[in-house]
Formats: structure tokens, sequence, C-alpha cells
């Protein structure tokens, strides 16, 4: 049934009347006045009204609702009745117009968050776009490790909350004049190279294209003018191990062994290089392998009695679709020495880290051999305890001495090119990867396997070794692999 305020029809309800309707009056309506009406409804055991306008649009009876009292207070909900009254006698449905206000409402909203992406995207900083570039535009092998801990202690403190669109070259030679200001040239040129290859990226993309107003900085950096003048910015190394220098490695090796054997105090004594790091040496020299590719060699890959040595592709550096499957002939030289290592290991590698569950690392055996040539380190660096500082490995006695694991695969190179080994042959026992113009790439399995010529390089270099180093100086005597237990002082 229809209901009236106390005054009776035609007159309006009051706050206090609609605060008095019981219960018992759910779903009668109450009439207002002006076509407002409303449904009486319990909510949460009170009265409430749902009100809503009635108008007739097109011949039909039509309701625009208005709002629940008391969630809107009596007087909104009049107001709204009085702006729907308006619509209609101007000709418009009140329905359809709180529809275009919804409509408008988002649009302004929408609105808004777009003009707000906008100036975030005109404020992103340099990290944001590092950030972005590791997730999506660079993937190196150590899974970009070396990046993020070069960009985490040498960029991003320096220039990570500069904001891209006002970047310009004096940042990046910020950041270079830093790490050339305290001698590590080489590291600047590294880093220089990867915010190239950054910017290079994000010179593509959006949003970050926009936000290079002056196209990509790093172009305009001169890295010669910033690094030391007796710095070589190519920085190619051209060691290259002379026969009297091999010679005097080995006997450096043997003299460590000598010397601990001797020690009248063992505890206290100085550790001769590992046996294993001796046997990857000289592994190194006589197939001219990588020694990150060395130390991943699993005992299963390598085949004496064949005296072959199997290197899956991804053991091997380089560009993820250039890589490729090689195999390494052994030269008695090699294989005498595969078969020392492999005794040495209860692992599955033949080179296992110490737990025994991984290979070992590669930065391992470099490590071993620079820890004993600390005259070219930094005259400021601090000694890490439990490592060698000495100089027992330094060549030559002088300036040229210093060398490292790969200066062996080029020097084991240069015997075979003393040889009279054509250097197609050097290449493709170095696990080269072939190119016949530019951008243009052939993998050897496309071409002639050149299989009995590269064994005949590497058994002439093995020939070569033989001649040059007796047998006895390049068998490690010692065999001790592990580190001295807690309480020791002597060093690897």
């Amino acid at each position: 049934m229809t209901r009236y305020p106390k005054k009776g029809r035609g007159h309006k309800w009051t706050i206090r009347e609609l605060e008095s309707i019981p219960t018992a009056w759910a779903k009668d309506s109450i009439a207002d006045g002006g076509g407002l009406t409303g449904e009486v409804r319990v909510s949460n055991g009170a009265a409430a009204v749902a009100f809503r306008y009635g108008f007739k649009w097109e011949g039909r009876k039509a309701w625009y609702y208005c709002g629940n009292w008391p969630t809107v207070d009596l007087a909104t909900i009049r107001e709204r009745r009085d702006n729907a009254r308006e619509l209609v006698a101007n000709g418009v449905d009140p329905r359809r117009q709180k529809v275009a206000d919804k409509i408008e409402a988002q649009r302004k909203v929408d609105q808004l968050i777009c003009e707000e992406s906008q100036r975030r995207a005109q404020d992103l900083k340099f990290k944001d776009l590092y950030d972005a570039w590791i997730e999506e535009g660079v993937r190196r092998s150590d899974d970009n490790a070396e990046l993020k801990r070069i960009f985490g202690k040498d960029v991003l403190p320096v220039i990570g909350d500069s904001v891209l669109r006002t970047m310009s070259e004096s940042d990046i030679k910020k950041v270079l004049r830093e790490v050339i200001g305290r001698g590590a040239n080489r590291l600047a040129v590294i880093i220089f190279g990867a915010i190239g290859q950054m910017l290079g990226w994000a010179e593509d993309r959006q949003p970050w294209r926009r936000l290079l107003i002056e196209g990509n900085p790093a172009k305009l950096v001169d890295l010669d003018l910033l690094l030391d003048d007796e710095y070589d910015p190519e920085n190619v190394r051209t060691r290259v191990l002379l026969d009297t220098e091999i010679v005097e490695l080995a006997k450096r090796f043997r003299f460590g062994e000598n010397e601990y054997e001797q020690a009248p105090n063992k505890r206290v004594a100085k550790l001769p290089v590992a046996a294993a790091t001796q046997h990857a040496v000289w592994i190194c020299l006589s197939t001219l392998t990588r020694i990150g590719a060395l130390t991943k060699a699993e005992k299963a890959h390598v085949n004496l009695p064949e005296q072959t040595w199997f290197i899956p592709k991804e053991n091997s550096k380089g560009r993820r679709r250039q890589k490729q499957d090689q195999i390494v002939h052994l030269s008695e030289f090699a294989v005498r020495h595969f078969e020392a290592a492999m005794a040495l290991s209860d692992s599955r590698y033949v080179f296992p880290a110490r737990d025994g569950l991984g290979p070992l690392s590669a930065q391992t055996v470099t490590k071993q051999i620079g820890d004993r040539q600390t005259r070219f380190k930094a005259s400021d660096r601090t000694p890490l305890a439990g490592r060698r500082n000495d100089d027992t490995l330094v060549l030559a006695d002088g300036a040229n001495g210093k060398w490292t694991p790969h200066d062996l695969r080029r020097t084991g190179a240069t015997i075979m090119q003393s040889q009279g080994i054509p250097e197609n042959i050097i290449d493709r026992c170095q696990g080269h990867v072939a190119h016949t113009g530019r951008n243009k790439i052939r993998r050897h399995y496309q071409l002639y396997e050149f299989a009995d010529e590269k064994r005949a390089a590497w058994e002439k270099l093995g020939e070569y070794l033989e001649q040059l180093l007796p047998l006895d100086l390049t068998l490690p005597k010692t065999r001790i692999e592990k580190s001295p237990k807690k309480g020791r002082s002597a060093k690897q």
C-alpha cells in the first residue's frame, strides 16, 4: 500500500517521520510529492527507503532511481529528482544522461591516469632503463651476474637516479672518470661498452627512445681522451710464453713442491701450486683450449684410449647461436695430464669444485696463478687472508713476466704456427667459427671437418712439448689438492 506523511497527500516526508517508519511497512510505498516515491525495505533490522522518480517517456512509464535513504540524505535525493525532472522537461532521458555522466567521469579518470603515466614516463631514471635492459635486453652466459655487479658498484650509485631525458655525455664521463681515477682503465672500457649497448637498445624502443631527446649521449663520449695516456684501449694481449719460460714454469712448479717436501714444519709451510692446477696448465697449453672449457670437462667426455676429448657447445665461449661442439684430439702429452688429473678426482668432473658436486671455477685456476704474481697487482691492494701473495710464478723475472691461463692457448697456437701448421687449421683447433664474409657464418660441421689435419696439428704440438719438457718435470710429485684445515697458516 501507499503511505503518506502525517500532513497528508501532497506533503513531504520529514526526516523524523522517515526515522519512525516501522519495519512492518516493508514493501509498502511512500509518496513524497513531485513524482518522487519510495519503497520501504528492511536492512540490518531497520527500515530504509529506496526512492525513485516516475515520469513518462515515449508514452510509457519510466523510473529514475535517486538513491537509498538513509545512505543518501533526503535533500540529495530530492535534488536528484529535481534535476531529472528538468532533464525530462528539456527532452532528455535522465537515465541515459546518468550513463553519459558515468562515461564522462570514467573518461576524466582515464585521462588523469594517462597524464600521470606520461608524467612518470617523462621522469623515468637511468636505473629504470637499466632494470628494463637487464630483464629484457641482454642475456649473458653468467645470467648477467657480472653486469649486475659492475653497474651496482660503479654506475648506479653515480647516475642511477639521473632523469633519463636530461642525461648528457657529462653524466657518462662522470662515471668513467671515477673508475679511471683509481687506475681501472680496463674496467672503464667495459663499463663504457655496456652503457653504450644499453643506450643503443633504448634508442629502438619506447618509452626510452622519446626520452633520449638529444640522441644517445654515449656516442658523444671520446673514451680515448679519458683513459690514461699509457693505456691501450684495445687492450689486446699478445703475451706468448717463450720456450725458456715454459721450461722455467715447469721448474717453478717443481721447486714449490720440493720446498714444501723439505719444510721442517709443514703446518706453516707454503703449499705448492695444486697438482690439479698444474695439470690444467699443461692441458691448456697442449690442446689450445680455454681454461673455462677445461674446468667444466666431465670424465664421460674424455676417452683416453681413443685420445679424444668432447667439448659440448654449452661449455664453449661465444654467442649462443654461434657455439658448436668440438672434438679435441689428445696427444700423448695431453693424455698423461688428463689421466693424472682424473685420478685425483672422485667426482664426475675432471676438475671438481671443493664440494665435488660441480665443476671447478675457471677463476680458481686464474687466481692461483695470479696470486703468485703479485708485483703486477695494484700497489694499494690488500692481500686476502688464506691466499698466496708472492712472485713465485713470475716468468723471465721482469716487467713482461706476467702471464695468464689464456696466454697458454695463444702460446700453443704460436708453437703450431712455428711448426708449419696452416692458420686455418690452428683456428679450427682453437674452436673458432669460420666466417665467410660480413655477418655470414659457416659452422665447421657444414664444411670439410679437417679431422686428420687437426689431429696431426695437436700431435705435432704434443711432440714439441715432449722434446721441450722432460717427463718427470711436468708431472707433479705432490698431491695436495685441498686448502689447509682450520687453524693452519699455510697458504695455497
